[in-house]
This record gives C-alpha cells, structure tokens and sequence, in this order.
C-alpha cells in the first residue's frame, strides 16, 4: 500500500514539475497531472530497460521520468487540442 502512495506521490511531482516546464497552457488537474508524471516514469523506466541504461528493480531517476512525463505531456495536449506554443493567438471571450 505504501509503495502506490509513494508511486502517486512521486507521480504528482513528476507530472507538476513537467507541467512547469511545458510552455503553453494545460488545462488539466491534479489527478490527470499525477496520472501523466506516473506514466511518464513508467514510459522513462520501460525505454531505460529496453536500451539497456537501467537493471531490472532500478528506478528510472528524476530526469528520465520528467522527460517521460514530458513527451506523454505533450501528447495529452495535442489530442485534447491545445496550444504548447504559449503563443496566446486564440481571442479571449
């Protein structure tokens, strides 16, 4: 039980801290921000193990997890159609 508070606690930071570094506007919560930053450690961990840089029980480490959170980050945005260009070229209402 511990080990998924931890995931989803780790996930949240991960997820907060790509959000801060993507430019643009993503309009999404807490619960989608940490789901984002614990699949983005995961994608981070499975591609480290796949080309060999992590053993199997290692943890992917801080910086590949946010560069995971930030590609899958990127992807979210794309298909809920927003901009990541933080060019603020929509008119407001």
């Amino acid at each position: 039980m511990m080990h998924i508070i931890g995931t989803l606690f780790v996930g949240l930071i991960v997820g907060a801290i790509a959000r801060m570094l993507l430019p643009g506007d993503q309009k999404m919560g807490w619960t989608l921000t940490s789901l984002v930053g614990v699949a983005g450690s995961f994608i981070a961990g499975f591609a480290g193990k796949a080309l060999g840089l992590y053993q199997e029980g290692q943890p992917a480490g801080w910086i590949a997890s946010v560069v995971g959170a930030l590609v899958l980050l990127f992807v979210v945005n794309k298909v809920q159609g927003g901009s990541s260009s933080g060019g603020g070229d929509k008119p407001q209402a």
